[in-house]
């Protein structure tokens, strides 16, 4: 298995543990890796050093990959993605377009390889809500061939009538 993935740390944060003896200080980091290839991870990883908490999420990251349907370099259809009080709403776009979106979202597209997209976060702001109702989104895309399989019919049968070329 080669090893070309990209890591994109979503967030930092410190973190605090009050004991009787007093306060004592750690890290959070979430992370969001991928292959820019159509596999992405996401991860969370604590330790009392951030440096440490990142190398946690991002081999927890790794080892929870999932794989999205990419079609050249965009996604086939629009799709709605919810997780807690956020929402995100993704369309494709045309080749040249570029990534249209907002902080997190953007991570997210660019470890999995899209380059065209348009992007909108509605609802709450909190980082790690938005990562998750991305790949919530992400997650509902099917492939022509998943579908034509489902359907009992050929690739070509499925995207008929959608004006689109077959990758």
């Amino acid at each position: 298995m080669e090893n070309n993935f990209v890591d994109a740390v979503i967030s930092v944060r410190r973190v605090t543990k009050v004991t009787k003896g007093g306060k004592r200080f750690g890290f959070s980091a979430f992370v969001v890796t991928g292959d820019r290839e159509g596999r992405i991870g996401i991860a969370q990883g604590k330790s009392k050093e951030v440096s440490s908490a990142i190398a946690k999420a991002t081999a927890r990251a790794r080892k929870k990959l999932i794989t999205i349907p990419v079609r050249g370099t965009t996604i086939a259809y629009p799709v709605v993605g919810r997780h807690g009080a956020s929402e995100v709403i993704i369309r494709s776009a045309f080749r040249g377009t570029g990534v249209i979106a907002g902080g997190a979202v953007r991570s997210v597209m660019d470890v999995l390889g899209i380059k065209d997209v348009l992007a909108k976060s509605v609802g709450s702001s909190n980082k790690q809500n938005v990562v998750k109702a991305t790949l919530n989104a992400l997650a509902k895309l099917r492939s022509a061939q998943h579908l034509a399989k489902l359907r009992g019919k050929t690739v070509e049968e499925v995207v008929r009538g959608a004006h689109v070329s077959v990758e």
